[in-house]
């Protein structure tokens, strides 16, 4: 026995751990095979190896485990005589337990590996997960599930394959996922606690917590977005447990102590009653969300990366705001994410827009960040087309002031000017249901210096005499085609887009993509009249690039198309109809300058003659 202790377990045979995993299953004389099938669950053996032990160990402990007494570290753990303390039993069954953290320690070991083969991680999970059904006297054992939980969170490697299997193997138990969100609160609160403590830490240090705290949120986020959301209650009684008994332990506890003590029956069945109350599907559904609530909530105080952040914003409203138990707590984080502008805030705008809508938050600056979102950056952004489709939504209600109606509208039509052909197309449909929307800012379809009030004159005035000095009174009042609209503006209110006019539109009459010139025709309708006209669905534009308008070009038909046809091939570029008293034929033209060549050859050569003789005459 204390050669096979010596020996590595790479040269190990498989047939004496067959054989030390029988003697151990058969009697207690050979328990000291315990130890030594234990130094085979490591990532460094072959994985034969640790599978063989695996399964003796499994089989060892599963038999032995009700009996044995709580954990060292568990607080469960009663107070023991010293006389009890001494008995040999008692002495063998904490021996027993300790091996057994020790075996659990192990298998945690092999799980988090980055050497372990995925086969083998997948059985030793499931073989750890037995454990955790059957480790607490029939009751899920909480302790052992939050250990593993806590290891794959803080594990400096990443174990994705690890958290996949247990996403899909064992979230579909409802015991599974209550303590699942009942660990990660727990991990949640000791990373923030951590990132409060290491907020002091410089150097080489700081970075490397940093690191491994961004990998943790890394992985919780993983685990807690994979979590399915508890299903409605329609014509369900009874959830699918991982634990036999699960939540419902005490029922067949009160059973039996019915049977037993007779004294005791009206007592016992009110416990029943409770207990099966407690497990009714509706108790459950009100329990879940708490929990749900507590961990999400939890998790989104810790210093979130970017990326992940991105991904949180973009399932918020679908997958987490419906199943809260009170949504408007989100509010802090939704109105910070709206604050920080850019991606972020459009990102952040679904959630916000759910919790003031259905839940009644009330936030005053709303309408002043999203006025500050219109940026020609946001056509090319990647949530463009959720967000159009809400900046309709939130420009819906008629009980909107006139001047914040006037300032979107203007502010849009100045941006097409700017955006693809795409974007100019949700902008025309947003500008559409906002002229139809609000009547009161029709005015801006058509409107002239001319038409401005006496009070507007002298505001342009004021603001155009530094440039005029002294001359601005009269200038001002006659110049035409001023737009007195500021676009670097980020308050709507001071914008002055009353005074303005929605010039930038009738541009697009002109604009060189066919689908924008002949969409903007869809304003020149009287949209006053309600009756005659419809509102734009957005979502038919806000989805929008070059590659839909050329599909969408090709696909349409034509009833006329131009033809380069000629009877007989052209000799020239331009016919000579068009230039009169021109022409552009090669050969003309070649002989025109064999002439003059030749022309002016013969000068020349006249020139030299009577050049010689002159100097002849003067020489006689």
């Amino acid at each position: 026995m204390a050669s096979i202790l010596t020996k590595r377990p790479k040269k190990a045979k498989l047939k004496k751990l067959k054989t030390l995993g029988q003697q151990l299953l058969s009697s207690r004389a050979h328990i000291n095979n315990l130890p030594i099938l234990l130094t085979f669950i490591s990532p460094s053996p072959p994985p034969q190896y640790v599978l063989e032990s695996l399964l003796s160990l499994q089989s060892f402990f599963t038999t032995v485990l009700p009996d044995l007494p709580p954990s060292s570290s568990s607080a469960k753990r009663q107070r023991v005589d010293d006389s009890a303390k001494e008995d040999p039993e008692f002495i063998y069954r904490t021996w027993l337990r300790s091996k057994f953290d020790e075996f659990i320690t192990l298998l945690i070991e092999v799980l988090v590996s980055p050497n372990t083969e995925e086969t083998l991680r997948e059985i030793v999970l499931d073989s750890y997960m037995e454990f955790v059904k059957l480790g607490n006297g029939g009751r899920f054992h909480s302790a052992i599930y939050h250990k593993l939980l806590r290891n794959i969170v803080q594990s400096p490697t990443p174990v994705r394959f690890l958290s996949e299997l247990l996403a899909s193997n064992y979230f579909k138990y409802i015991d599974v996922r209550y303590f699942t969100f009942i660990s990660l609160e727990k991990l949640a609160k000791t990373l923030d606690a951590e990132d409060i403590n290491a907020m002091g830490g410089d150097g080489d240090s700081g970075s490397q917590s940093r690191e491994s705290m961004e990998l943790s949120i890394h992985k919780i986020h993983y685990i807690i977005s994979h979590i399915p959301p508890l299903e409605r209650i329609v014509g369900k009684s009874e959830y699918e447990m991982w634990s036999g008994s699960g939540f419902s332990s005490k029922e067949e506890h009160c059973k039996k102590e019915v049977s037993k003590l007779r004294k005791a029956e009206d007592k016992e069945l009110k416990t029943e009653k409770q207990n099966v109350d407690m497990l009714s599907p509706a108790t459950i559904a009100k329990k879940m969300k708490l929990k749900f609530t507590k961990a999400w909530i939890s998790f989104l105080r810790l210093p979130i990366p970017i990326d992940v952040y991105k991904e949180v914003l973009a399932t918020l409203h679908q997958e987490v705001i419906p199943h809260l138990s009170n949504p408007i707590i989100l509010c802090d984080f939704l109105t910070r994410s709206y604050d920080i502008g850019g991606v972020v805030s459009v990102m952040a705008l679904s959630s916000l827009f759910i919790l003031m809508t259905q839940h009644g938050l009330e936030y005053p600056n709303f309408y002043e960040k999203l006025y500050a979102l219109l940026t020609p950056s946001i056509f090319m952004a990647k949530h463009r087309a959720k967000f159009f489709q809400l900046l309709d939504s939130c420009l819906k209600s008629p009980l909107l002031p006139a001047y914040l109606a006037a300032a979107f509208a203007k502010k849009l039509s100045r941006l097409a000017l700017s955006v693809p052909p795409s974007g100019a197309l949700v902008i025309i449909a947003l500008i559409h249901n906002l002229l139809r929307r609000h009547p009161s800012i029709n005015c801006l379809v058509h409107l002239e210096d001319g038409d401005e009030t006496p009070k507007d004159n002298s505001k342009a005035e004021e603001s155009n005499k530094a440039d005029d000095s002294g001359h601005g009174t009269d200038i001002s009042r006659k110049r035409p085609g001023i737009d007195h609209f500021n676009n670097k503006e980020s308050n709507p209110k001071k914008s002055n887009a009353m005074r303005s006019s929605l010039w930038e539109i009738d541009t697009l009459r002109h604009h060189y993509c066919p689908p924008v010139s002949r969409f903007v025709l869809s304003l020149e309708n009287d949209l006053t009249v309600r009756s005659k006209t419809t509102e734009m669905d957005i979502k038919d534009f806000s989805s929008g690039s070059y590659a839909t308008i050329f599909g969408d070009e090709i696909r349409r038909r034509v009833k006329q198309v131009p033809l380069a046809f000629y009877k007989a091939t052209p000799t020239s570029l331009f016919p000579e109809s068009e230039f009169c008293g021109w022409t552009f034929k090669y050969e003309e033209s070649k002989e025109n300058d064999s002439g003059n060549k030749e022309q002016s050859i013969a000068n020349t050569s006249e020139e030299n003659d009577v050049s010689i003789k002159r100097q002849r005459m003067e020489c006689s």
